[in-house]
């Protein structure tokens, strides 16, 4: 199994005050909705499937760092700390484009992957599948 790489839920840390000055682009930085914690959620899917891989978090210095190194960085709740994709594990995040929503509070990353998304193994995080019900899956 992997070494994680990749944010845990669970006990939520405030990120740290030193953390939060970057040179993000202010157009940029003005245009994001961050939650209580300074942070937006990425969604991260591979570019050539359109298959969404994982969710994570980050905050201005995060996006910078993903939008000038072409390498997908986060902000780990779980570590309090940044991390790169696949500095741990090998399962590396080539960034090829990032989109802001129409309300600024999620970005959509498309990445080339290379090895397993999620930490643990899987190709993606969204693995488990729940059952849906409804009439044609919420369809009428």
């Amino acid at each position: 199994m992997p070494v994680p790489d990749a944010p845990v839920t669970g006990a939520f840390e405030n990120p740290p005050a030193e953390r939060r000055p970057a040179a993000l682009d202010p157009e940029i930085a003005a245009r994001l909705r961050r939650n209580a914690d300074g942070l937006v959620a990425a969604v991260v899917r591979e570019h050539s499937t359109g298959e969404v891989l994982m969710l994570a978090w980050m905050d201005d210095e995060a996006l910078h760092r993903t939008l000038t190194t072409g390498r997908a960085t986060y902000w780990s709740r779980s570590r309090g700390e940044y991390w790169v994709k696949g500095a741990t594990s090998g399962h590396h995040q080539y960034v090829r484009a990032v989109a802001l929503d129409c309300d600024g509070d999620a970005l959509l990353v498309d990445v080339d992957q290379v090895g397993a998304a999620c930490h643990t193994g899987k190709p993606t995080c969204f693995s488990d599948h729940l059952p849906v019900t409804g009439a044609q899956g919420g369809r009428s």
